[in-house]
């Protein structure tokens, strides 16, 4: 039920498949078990907002209210921590205010780099564990699922969490910056990871990993791999499962920008978060890349004005959002300029088919208002020229093996959860287990 189209660059093997029918704690455990050894330790890498995150108020915190400075949450755990992502609570409109106070970043630009609010401390719990990554609240288990069912689907495998099988939680608000800036949340991150990666190969008698990633995890991994030199990749690295990866970031975010996002959520207004999510340092690194969206393709239509990738900078001024043009220009747009080939085997399923928007168009109302939206192919919140983007990228790269697989009507979300995809997961999981993909990749049908 589908075909597939192999395209033959020197020697790379791309295959895209068309299925017709998206600061750690000390809480790390790995386990050695002869039970597990025929199978390829896996790391899990999530999305923004794919994982829990703690916060605690410090004697600086000025909360901009009496109810954020004294009331608001009214649980907390021992050391005043509380979840700050995702808590239902936020919900209500007062406590809102006070999330997005808490969430909201600071770019400071004598350091360079970006912050916590002031008296906001942040942190992720179990790192190293899938646990966080189950759900975003595990009092709300059912209507908080995240990966879950894909945790599930592994375990089926045979896969068992802080054994074979681990969780690279992280603070999804900050990004990475491109040489030269510092970036001490992100480029901890990466250290952190990375020795997860060694732990978890070490501990199953040092066979290399497969890393499986959501959405903003993959552009995450591609980063750590292309900074780390090719032997550990070789030593360490068996395969890269990405899905939905946003390589060329997306039109969806400008959205986010412009006018706020409520993501879907009922009763939230959004523009009483589009300040925080404007502040995100891993936002600006979603903005579209040049490369997938040609100068002369409107990305945003206004009375006025139009502007496409090339006019970001102009863009985020005149939204009214001056102060994250420094960081775009400086830290952003040389860390997007290439998408380098790390030159280990590389999968990405993507969903296609789901309405994604495509171009916004803005009345007399302004960026107040939410726009008439333009929809084209893609998963619903990544455009498919940059679901695509490592085929064009890496088309004339010698060493890189690139397998595409395109799974028809899923969205980006659930790409982790809807039995058809999380079968092509398994099954690419197999193979890699089976040792057939270090040969030859094979279209699926």
């Amino acid at each position: 039920m589908g075909g597939s189209v192999v395209v033959n660059v020197a020697t790379v093997m791309m295959v895209i498949t068309m299925m017709v029918a998206v600061v750690p704690s000390t809480c790390r455990a790995i386990i050695n078990d002869n039970h597990h050894r025929q199978l390829y330790p896996v790391v899990l890498v999530p999305g923004a907002g794919g994982n829990q995150l703690e916060a605690r108020l410090t004697a600086e915190y000025k909360g901009t209210s009496w109810l954020c400075s004294r009331f608001y949450p009214v649980k907390k755990q021992e050391g005043g921590w509380f979840r700050l992502w995702f808590d239902v609570g936020v919900l209500l409109a007062p406590f809102l205010e006070c999330f997005a106070e808490r969430m909201t970043l600071y770019y400071h630009p004598e350091l360079d780099d970006y912050r916590n609010a002031p008296g906001v401390e942040t942190r992720v719990c179990q790192f190293g564990s899938t646990q966080s990554l189950l759900y975003l609240d595990p009092n709300l288990k059912h209507i908080t699922s995240y990966m879950e069912p894909l945790v599930e689907s592994l375990q089926e495998l045979g896969y068992t969490d802080n054994k074979t099988m681990f969780g690279a939680p992280y603070d999804f608000r900050y990004g990475l910056a491109a040489e030269g800036h510092p970036c001490d949340v992100g480029s901890t991150f990466l250290q952190n990871i990375k020795q997860l990666i060694e732990e978890a190969s070490d501990s199953n008698g040092g066979k290399p990993v497969i890393l499986i990633s959501h959405s903003l995890g993959g552009l995450f991994v591609l980063q750590l791999l292309n900074r780390n030199p090719p032997s550990w990749r070789k030593q360490y690295i068996k395969h890269f499962i990405a899905l939905a990866a946003p390589w060329g970031g997306t039109v969806d975010e400008m959205l986010t920008f412009a006018s706020g996002n409520s993501l879907g959520v009922p009763l939230v207004n959004p523009l009483l978060v589009r300040n925080e999510q404007r502040s995100s340092e891993s936002n600006l690194w979603l903005l579209p890349r040049t490369k997938q969206f040609p100068q002369e393709k409107p990305l945003v239509v206004t009375k006025n004005s139009t502007y496409s990738s090339f006019d970001i900078s102009r863009f985020l001024e005149d939204i009214g959002f001056p102060e994250g043009v420094q960081p775009y220009q400086k830290r952003v747009l040389p860390l997007v300029e290439k998408l380098a080939a790390p030159g280990i085997p590389v999968t990405c399923i993507i969903g296609s088919g789901v309405q994604t928007p495509e171009s916004l168009h803005y009345g007399e109302e302004g960026f107040d208002k939410q726009p008439e939206i333009v929809y084209g192919d893609g998963d619903g919140t990544v455009n498919m020229a940059s679901l695509l983007a490592l085929v064009d990228e890496w088309r004339d790269e010698e060493n890189q093996r690139l397998k595409v697989i395109k799974v028809d009507g899923i969205s980006h979300t659930n790409i982790i959860k809807d039995d058809e995809s999380l079968d092509q997961i398994v099954k690419e999981i197999t193979i890699i287990n089976d040792g057939l993909s270090t040969s030859s990749f094979v279209s699926s049908s």
